[in-house]
């Protein structure tokens, strides 16, 4: 999967069997904000969430950024990753 940063719309995004899924962020200073995790239901069950809020992951740990997931999806992935924790935003 072809996982995209679109950084003037503030998501990271892949197109799969032609449908749009997304991980939308905003960063405020220090800490971005993972406020909604988007995937059409035919496709969900192939962890493409979890591709997308990854890559969210990996990027604001190579920025030096905190994370605040807003999104539950965001949240519950983190919790399930305890290797992501260290980004949280306390």
């Amino acid at each position: 999967m072809d996982i995209r940063h679109d950084l003037s719309a503030s998501r990271f995004e892949a197109t799969v069997e032609g449908q749009p899924c997304v991980a939308q962020y905003r960063i405020y200073g220090k800490v971005m904000m993972l406020t909604h995790t988007g995937v059409p239901k035919a496709l969900r069950g192939r962890g493409i969430a979890a591709a997308l809020v990854q890559a969210a992951l990996d990027h604001a740990r190579v920025k030096g950024l905190k994370v605040r997931p807003d999104c539950s999806y965001a949240e519950a992935y983190m919790r399930r990753h305890p290797e992501t924790l260290d980004l949280l935003n306390e």
